[in-house]
Protein backbone atom coordinates (compact mmCIF):
# COMPACT_ATOMS: atom_id res chain seq x y z
CA UNK A 1 0.00 0.00 0.00
CA UNK A 2 1.41 3.05 -1.02
CA UNK A 3 -0.12 6.35 0.93
CA UNK A 4 1.36 9.08 -1.46
CA UNK A 5 -0.08 10.58 -4.35
CA UNK A 6 1.35 10.34 -8.11
CA UNK A 7 1.78 12.88 -10.26
CA UNK A 8 -1.52 11.87 -12.49
CA UNK A 9 -3.48 12.45 -9.06
CA UNK A 10 -2.48 15.25 -7.99
CA UNK A 11 -3.30 16.31 -11.51
CA UNK A 12 -6.52 14.69 -11.05
CA UNK A 13 -7.06 16.64 -7.52
CA UNK A 14 -5.95 19.94 -9.42
CA UNK A 15 -8.54 19.66 -12.31
CA UNK A 16 -11.48 18.37 -9.96
CA UNK A 17 -10.77 21.41 -7.42
CA UNK A 18 -10.92 24.43 -10.10
CA UNK A 19 -14.26 22.62 -11.07
CA UNK A 20 -15.83 22.59 -7.56
CA UNK A 21 -14.59 26.15 -7.32
CA UNK A 22 -16.23 27.23 -9.97
CA UNK A 23 -19.22 25.08 -9.31
CA UNK A 24 -20.03 24.89 -5.96
CA UNK A 25 -20.96 28.73 -4.85
CA UNK A 26 -23.68 28.55 -7.53
CA UNK A 27 -25.43 25.31 -6.03
CA UNK A 28 -26.87 27.46 -3.45
CA UNK A 29 -27.80 25.99 0.26
CA UNK A 30 -29.35 22.67 1.33
CA UNK A 31 -33.50 22.78 1.56
CA UNK A 32 -34.55 22.88 5.43
CA UNK A 33 -34.11 19.04 5.92
CA UNK A 34 -38.15 17.57 6.65
CA UNK A 35 -38.61 19.38 3.14
CA UNK A 36 -38.25 15.78 1.29
CA UNK A 37 -39.13 16.81 -2.10
CA UNK A 38 -36.99 20.09 -2.21
CA UNK A 39 -34.59 17.86 -0.86
CA UNK A 40 -34.98 15.49 -3.76
CA UNK A 41 -34.70 18.25 -6.40
CA UNK A 42 -31.75 19.93 -4.81
CA UNK A 43 -29.36 16.57 -4.04
CA UNK A 44 -30.77 15.27 -7.58
CA UNK A 45 -29.98 17.92 -9.80
CA UNK A 46 -26.22 17.84 -7.88
CA UNK A 47 -25.85 14.62 -9.47
CA UNK A 48 -26.52 15.81 -12.79
CA UNK A 49 -24.15 18.57 -12.77
CA UNK A 50 -21.58 15.75 -11.36
CA UNK A 51 -23.06 13.59 -14.76
CA UNK A 52 -22.30 16.32 -17.24
CA UNK A 53 -18.95 16.94 -15.59
CA UNK A 54 -18.19 13.35 -15.80
CA UNK A 55 -17.64 12.83 -12.47
CA UNK A 56 -20.83 11.08 -11.59
CA UNK A 57 -20.31 7.27 -10.15
CA UNK A 58 -16.86 8.60 -9.55
CA UNK A 59 -15.73 4.71 -9.50
CA UNK A 60 -17.90 3.17 -11.45
CA UNK A 61 -16.60 1.55 -14.50
CA UNK A 62 -16.71 3.78 -18.02
CA UNK A 63 -18.86 0.69 -19.26
CA UNK A 64 -21.49 1.54 -16.87
CA UNK A 65 -21.87 4.90 -17.55
CA UNK A 66 -19.01 5.92 -14.84
CA UNK A 67 -15.39 7.38 -14.58
CA UNK A 68 -13.62 3.97 -13.61
CA UNK A 69 -11.19 5.95 -11.56
CA UNK A 70 -8.87 4.35 -9.22
CA UNK A 71 -9.30 4.12 -5.84
CA UNK A 72 -6.96 6.45 -4.89
CA UNK A 73 -8.68 9.23 -7.03
CA UNK A 74 -12.60 8.27 -5.38
CA UNK A 75 -10.72 9.26 -2.34
CA UNK A 76 -9.38 12.39 -3.65
CA UNK A 77 -12.63 13.27 -4.97
CA UNK A 78 -13.88 12.67 -2.04
CA UNK A 79 -11.63 15.04 0.21
CA UNK A 80 -11.82 17.68 -2.30
CA UNK A 81 -15.63 17.72 -2.36
CA UNK A 82 -15.43 18.19 1.49
CA UNK A 83 -12.96 20.74 1.27
CA UNK A 84 -15.23 22.91 -1.29
CA UNK A 85 -18.36 22.28 0.91
CA UNK A 86 -20.01 20.62 -1.69
CA UNK A 87 -23.47 18.76 -1.84
CA UNK A 88 -23.19 15.10 0.13
CA UNK A 89 -24.91 12.13 -2.02
CA UNK A 90 -28.10 12.79 -0.03
CA UNK A 91 -31.08 11.25 -0.86
CA UNK A 92 -29.03 9.56 -3.82
CA UNK A 93 -27.46 7.35 -1.45
CA UNK A 94 -29.24 4.14 -1.84
CA UNK A 95 -28.62 4.33 -5.48
CA UNK A 96 -25.22 5.41 -5.91
CA UNK A 97 -23.45 3.71 -3.18
CA UNK A 98 -25.54 0.33 -2.82
CA UNK A 99 -27.68 -0.63 -5.12
CA UNK A 100 -26.08 0.97 -8.05
CA UNK A 101 -22.70 -1.38 -7.43
CA UNK A 102 -24.72 -4.52 -6.47
CA UNK A 103 -25.94 -4.46 -9.85
CA UNK A 104 -22.53 -3.32 -11.59
CA UNK A 105 -21.11 -6.67 -9.70
CA UNK A 106 -24.75 -9.12 -9.69
CA UNK A 107 -27.22 -7.36 -12.51
CA UNK A 108 -27.72 -8.53 -15.54
CA UNK A 109 -27.09 -6.57 -18.75
CA UNK A 110 -30.47 -5.46 -19.35
CA UNK A 111 -30.70 -4.49 -15.97
CA UNK A 112 -27.66 -2.43 -15.77
CA UNK A 113 -28.87 -0.70 -19.41
CA UNK A 114 -32.25 0.00 -17.29
CA UNK A 115 -30.87 1.28 -14.08
CA UNK A 116 -27.72 2.08 -14.11
CA UNK A 117 -27.64 5.45 -16.31
CA UNK A 118 -30.88 6.82 -14.46
CA UNK A 119 -29.18 6.83 -11.13
CA UNK A 120 -25.88 8.30 -12.16
CA UNK A 121 -28.28 11.04 -13.69
CA UNK A 122 -30.33 11.65 -11.27
CA UNK A 123 -33.27 10.37 -12.62
CA UNK A 124 -34.21 7.77 -10.29
CA UNK A 125 -34.08 7.51 -6.76
CA UNK A 126 -33.74 4.22 -4.56
CA UNK A 127 -34.31 3.37 -1.42
CA UNK A 128 -34.28 0.16 0.29
CA UNK A 129 -36.51 -2.45 1.48
CA UNK A 130 -34.53 -4.76 3.81
CA UNK A 131 -35.16 -3.97 7.29
CA UNK A 132 -38.98 -5.66 9.07
CA UNK A 133 -40.54 -4.95 12.28
CA UNK A 134 -39.10 -8.61 13.40
CA UNK A 135 -36.29 -8.62 11.26
CA UNK A 136 -33.65 -5.90 11.83
CA UNK A 137 -30.75 -7.45 13.33
CA UNK A 138 -31.51 -10.70 12.64
CA UNK A 139 -32.19 -9.83 8.85
CA UNK A 140 -32.66 -13.20 7.51
CA UNK A 141 -35.51 -14.11 9.73
CA UNK A 142 -37.62 -11.46 7.11
CA UNK A 143 -40.91 -12.65 6.46
CA UNK A 144 -42.09 -10.72 3.58
CA UNK A 145 -42.99 -13.33 1.28
CA UNK A 146 -43.07 -13.53 -2.84
CA UNK A 147 -44.69 -16.39 -4.56
CA UNK A 148 -43.97 -17.14 -8.26
CA UNK A 149 -47.08 -16.78 -10.22
CA UNK A 150 -46.20 -17.16 -13.99
CA UNK A 151 -43.36 -14.59 -14.92
CA UNK A 152 -44.23 -12.23 -11.63
CA UNK A 153 -43.82 -12.55 -8.22
CA UNK A 154 -46.85 -11.43 -5.75
CA UNK A 155 -45.19 -9.91 -2.67
CA UNK A 156 -47.28 -9.43 0.72
CA UNK A 157 -45.52 -7.98 4.14
CA UNK A 158 -43.71 -5.06 5.03
CA UNK A 159 -40.74 -3.25 5.82
CA UNK A 160 -39.25 -0.35 7.97
CA UNK A 161 -37.11 2.00 8.46
CA UNK A 162 -37.09 3.17 4.87
CA UNK A 163 -35.09 6.13 4.47
CA UNK A 164 -37.02 8.29 1.52
CA UNK A 165 -39.38 5.56 0.37
CA UNK A 166 -41.93 8.49 0.23
CA UNK A 167 -40.01 9.96 -2.78
CA UNK A 168 -38.23 6.81 -4.22
CA UNK A 169 -38.77 5.51 -7.75
CA UNK A 170 -36.70 2.16 -7.07
CA UNK A 171 -36.57 -0.27 -4.32
CA UNK A 172 -33.93 -3.09 -3.35
CA UNK A 173 -35.90 -5.61 -2.30
CA UNK A 174 -35.05 -8.78 0.15
CA UNK A 175 -37.91 -11.54 0.12
CA UNK A 176 -38.61 -14.89 1.14
CA UNK A 177 -39.03 -17.01 -1.35
CA UNK A 178 -39.08 -20.37 0.00
CA UNK A 179 -40.55 -21.05 3.53
CA UNK A 180 -39.13 -24.16 3.68
CA UNK A 181 -35.79 -23.57 3.37
CA UNK A 182 -33.39 -22.83 6.24
CA UNK A 183 -33.81 -19.05 6.58
CA UNK A 184 -30.52 -17.77 4.39
CA UNK A 185 -31.41 -19.98 1.69
CA UNK A 186 -35.08 -19.16 1.00
CA UNK A 187 -34.00 -15.17 0.55
CA UNK A 188 -34.37 -13.50 -3.31
CA UNK A 189 -33.43 -9.98 -4.10
CA UNK A 190 -35.55 -8.00 -6.47
CA UNK A 191 -35.47 -4.60 -7.61
CA UNK A 192 -39.34 -3.12 -6.53
CA UNK A 193 -40.97 -0.70 -8.63
CA UNK A 194 -41.85 2.02 -6.08
CA UNK A 195 -45.64 3.15 -7.98
CA UNK A 196 -46.47 -0.25 -8.15
CA UNK A 197 -50.47 -0.63 -7.34
CA UNK A 198 -50.67 -2.41 -3.85
CA UNK A 199 -47.98 -0.33 -2.05
CA UNK A 200 -48.31 1.63 0.44
CA UNK A 201 -45.81 3.85 2.23
CA UNK A 202 -46.23 5.51 5.85
CA UNK A 203 -43.61 7.86 6.91
CA UNK A 204 -42.17 7.06 10.47
CA UNK A 205 -41.76 10.92 12.52
CA UNK A 206 -38.74 10.11 14.53
CA UNK A 207 -37.75 11.68 17.92
CA UNK A 208 -35.88 14.66 16.31
CA UNK A 209 -38.87 15.72 14.50
CA UNK A 210 -37.42 14.05 11.17
CA UNK A 211 -39.88 12.19 8.21
CA UNK A 212 -37.16 10.31 6.37
CA UNK A 213 -37.83 6.73 7.67
CA UNK A 214 -41.08 4.78 6.06
CA UNK A 215 -42.94 2.23 6.61
CA UNK A 216 -43.65 0.26 3.22
CA UNK A 217 -46.82 -2.08 2.98
CA UNK A 218 -46.62 -5.03 0.46
CA UNK A 219 -50.29 -6.04 -0.01
CA UNK A 220 -50.31 -8.44 -3.74
CA UNK A 221 -48.12 -6.39 -5.24
CA UNK A 222 -46.71 -8.10 -8.77
CA UNK A 223 -42.85 -7.51 -9.23
CA UNK A 224 -41.84 -9.08 -12.63
CA UNK A 225 -39.77 -12.29 -12.30
CA UNK A 226 -37.02 -10.04 -14.51
CA UNK A 227 -36.45 -7.71 -12.06
CA UNK A 228 -34.36 -10.46 -9.53
CA UNK A 229 -31.05 -9.77 -8.99
CA UNK A 230 -29.14 -13.22 -8.69
CA UNK A 231 -31.16 -16.65 -8.61
CA UNK A 232 -34.28 -17.51 -7.03
CA UNK A 233 -33.60 -18.37 -3.01
CA UNK A 234 -29.75 -17.05 -3.95
CA UNK A 235 -30.59 -13.02 -2.25
CA UNK A 236 -28.81 -13.64 0.70
CA UNK A 237 -25.32 -13.91 -1.22
CA UNK A 238 -26.70 -10.62 -3.34
CA UNK A 239 -27.40 -9.19 -0.24
CA UNK A 240 -23.96 -9.46 1.38
CA UNK A 241 -21.95 -7.78 -1.95
CA UNK A 242 -24.49 -4.76 -1.29
CA UNK A 243 -23.63 -4.82 2.67
CA UNK A 244 -20.16 -5.18 1.59
CA UNK A 245 -20.43 -1.83 -0.19
CA UNK A 246 -23.09 -0.22 2.61
CA UNK A 247 -20.72 -1.04 5.27
CA UNK A 248 -17.37 -0.03 3.42
CA UNK A 249 -16.96 2.73 0.76
CA UNK A 250 -20.13 4.65 1.55
CA UNK A 251 -18.64 6.09 4.81
CA UNK A 252 -15.66 7.68 3.07
CA UNK A 253 -17.61 10.69 2.55
CA UNK A 254 -19.03 10.91 5.70
CA UNK A 255 -15.77 10.48 7.48
CA UNK A 256 -14.62 13.24 5.86
CA UNK A 257 -17.44 15.78 7.17
CA UNK A 258 -16.64 14.24 10.70
CA UNK A 259 -12.91 14.93 11.06
CA UNK A 260 -14.32 18.67 10.00
CA UNK A 261 -16.61 18.31 12.71
CA UNK A 262 -13.95 17.45 15.19
CA UNK A 263 -11.89 20.38 14.18
CA UNK A 264 -14.83 22.66 14.46
CA UNK A 265 -15.99 21.10 17.81
CA UNK A 266 -12.33 22.43 18.86
CA UNK A 267 -13.39 26.17 17.72
CA UNK A 268 -16.52 25.60 19.30
CA UNK A 269 -14.98 24.69 22.61
CA UNK A 270 -13.19 27.74 22.12
CA UNK A 271 -16.01 30.03 22.16
CA UNK A 272 -18.47 28.12 25.10
CA UNK A 273 -18.06 29.98 28.26
CA UNK A 274 -17.15 28.15 31.39
CA UNK A 275 -16.89 30.21 34.53
CA UNK A 276 -14.03 32.70 33.78
CA UNK A 277 -12.55 30.89 30.97
CA UNK A 278 -14.09 28.56 27.79
CA UNK A 279 -14.50 25.07 27.66
CA UNK A 280 -11.27 25.24 26.07
CA UNK A 281 -9.73 25.53 28.98
CA UNK A 282 -10.55 22.02 29.80
CA UNK A 283 -6.99 19.94 29.95
CA UNK A 284 -9.27 16.41 29.45
CA UNK A 285 -11.62 17.89 26.99
CA UNK A 286 -8.83 18.72 24.50
CA UNK A 287 -6.91 15.06 25.16
CA UNK A 288 -10.87 13.70 24.02
CA UNK A 289 -10.81 16.07 20.90
CA UNK A 290 -7.06 15.42 20.27
CA UNK A 291 -7.89 11.60 20.70
CA UNK A 292 -10.94 11.60 17.92
CA UNK A 293 -8.44 13.31 15.81
CA UNK A 294 -6.04 10.90 16.29
CA UNK A 295 -8.22 7.93 16.00
CA UNK A 296 -9.62 9.26 12.33
CA UNK A 297 -6.74 9.96 10.88
CA UNK A 298 -5.71 6.24 11.89
CA UNK A 299 -9.70 5.17 9.85
CA UNK A 300 -8.14 7.16 7.19
CA UNK A 301 -5.15 4.77 6.77
CA UNK A 302 -7.81 1.97 6.89
CA UNK A 303 -9.56 3.20 4.13
CA UNK A 304 -6.71 3.52 1.94
CA UNK A 305 -5.84 0.13 2.83
CA UNK A 306 -9.77 -1.29 2.23
CA UNK A 307 -9.10 0.27 -1.29
CA UNK A 308 -5.60 -1.03 -1.94
CA UNK A 309 -7.27 -4.11 -1.39
CA UNK A 310 -10.19 -3.74 -3.62
CA UNK A 311 -8.00 -2.12 -6.10
CA UNK A 312 -5.82 -5.57 -5.97
CA UNK A 313 -8.06 -8.20 -5.82
CA UNK A 314 -10.77 -6.15 -8.33
CA UNK A 315 -13.66 -7.49 -5.63
CA UNK A 316 -16.20 -5.76 -3.84
CA UNK A 317 -15.13 -4.64 -0.28
CA UNK A 318 -14.40 -7.14 2.05
CA UNK A 319 -15.02 -8.21 5.86
CA UNK A 320 -12.71 -5.25 6.37
CA UNK A 321 -15.76 -2.59 5.69
CA UNK A 322 -17.54 -4.21 9.55
CA UNK A 323 -13.92 -2.96 11.14
CA UNK A 324 -14.18 0.47 9.26
CA UNK A 325 -18.44 0.49 10.07
CA UNK A 326 -17.36 -0.44 13.73
CA UNK A 327 -14.86 1.74 14.36
CA UNK A 328 -16.64 4.67 12.50
CA UNK A 329 -19.44 5.01 14.03
CA UNK A 330 -19.05 4.31 17.68
CA UNK A 331 -16.54 7.51 16.76
CA UNK A 332 -19.26 9.46 15.57
CA UNK A 333 -21.16 8.38 18.56
CA UNK A 334 -18.67 9.79 21.02
CA UNK A 335 -17.86 12.71 19.18
CA UNK A 336 -21.69 13.42 19.22
CA UNK A 337 -21.18 12.81 23.34
CA UNK A 338 -18.32 14.87 23.66
CA UNK A 339 -20.66 18.01 21.51
CA UNK A 340 -22.88 17.80 24.11
CA UNK A 341 -21.17 18.08 27.12
CA UNK A 342 -19.48 20.73 25.15
CA UNK A 343 -23.07 22.88 24.53
CA UNK A 344 -24.05 21.29 28.28
CA UNK A 345 -27.60 23.11 28.61
CA UNK A 346 -27.63 24.49 25.27
CA UNK A 347 -27.50 21.52 23.81
CA UNK A 348 -31.01 21.47 24.04
CA UNK A 349 -32.04 23.80 21.84
CA UNK A 350 -33.55 23.79 19.15
CA UNK A 351 -32.64 26.77 17.26
CA UNK A 352 -29.23 28.98 17.15
CA UNK A 353 -28.36 31.34 20.17
CA UNK A 354 -25.59 33.73 20.75
CA UNK A 355 -24.53 33.04 17.30
CA UNK A 356 -23.64 29.42 17.61
CA UNK A 357 -25.26 26.50 15.39
CA UNK A 358 -26.99 24.55 18.15
CA UNK A 359 -29.72 23.46 16.09
CA UNK A 360 -27.58 21.81 13.53
CA UNK A 361 -25.21 20.27 16.19
CA UNK A 362 -27.88 18.99 18.18
CA UNK A 363 -29.15 17.31 15.81
CA UNK A 364 -26.33 15.54 14.63
CA UNK A 365 -25.62 14.23 17.64
CA UNK A 366 -29.05 12.63 17.72
CA UNK A 367 -28.52 11.48 14.44
CA UNK A 368 -25.03 9.80 15.58
CA UNK A 369 -26.98 7.40 17.93
CA UNK A 370 -28.46 5.81 15.13
CA UNK A 371 -25.26 5.29 12.61
CA UNK A 372 -24.36 2.63 15.74
CA UNK A 373 -27.68 0.46 14.81
CA UNK A 374 -28.32 0.99 10.67
CA UNK A 375 -26.67 -1.06 8.22
CA UNK A 376 -25.84 -3.92 11.04
CA UNK A 377 -25.53 -3.03 14.79
CA UNK A 378 -22.09 -3.00 15.68
CA UNK A 379 -22.62 -5.89 18.16
CA UNK A 380 -23.37 -8.00 14.22
CA UNK A 381 -19.79 -5.98 13.15
CA UNK A 382 -18.60 -7.52 16.48
CA UNK A 383 -19.48 -11.02 15.57
CA UNK A 384 -18.37 -10.74 11.86
CA UNK A 385 -15.37 -9.53 12.81
CA UNK A 386 -14.60 -11.92 15.26
CA UNK A 387 -15.62 -14.74 13.05
CA UNK A 388 -14.19 -13.81 9.71
CA UNK A 389 -11.42 -12.40 10.49
CA UNK A 390 -10.29 -13.90 13.91
CA UNK A 391 -11.36 -17.08 13.43
CA UNK A 392 -13.22 -17.53 16.34
CA UNK A 393 -16.20 -19.58 16.59
CA UNK A 394 -19.52 -19.08 16.30
CA UNK A 395 -21.62 -17.65 19.32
Amino acid sequence: MDLRYSAAEEAFRADLRTWLAATVPDVGPPPPSNDLVARRAYDTAWQAMLFDAGYAGIDWPREYGGRGASPVETLIFHEECARAGAPYVGVNFVGCLHAGPTLIAEGTEAQQARYLPRILRGEELWCQGFSEPQAGSDLASLRTRAERDGDTYVVNGSKIWTSFGEISDQMELLVRTDADAPKHKGITWLVCTMDTPGIEVRPLVAANGSVEFDEVFFDDVRVPVENRVGAENGGWRVAMVTFSFERGSAFVSEMIEVARETAALAELARKVTRRSGTAWDDAALRRDIGRLAAELDALWALVKRNVSEAARTNEPPGVGGSVLKLAFTELNQRLGELTMSVLGRAGAAATDLDGLPLAELTERSVRSLALTIAAGTSQIQRNIVAERILGMPRG
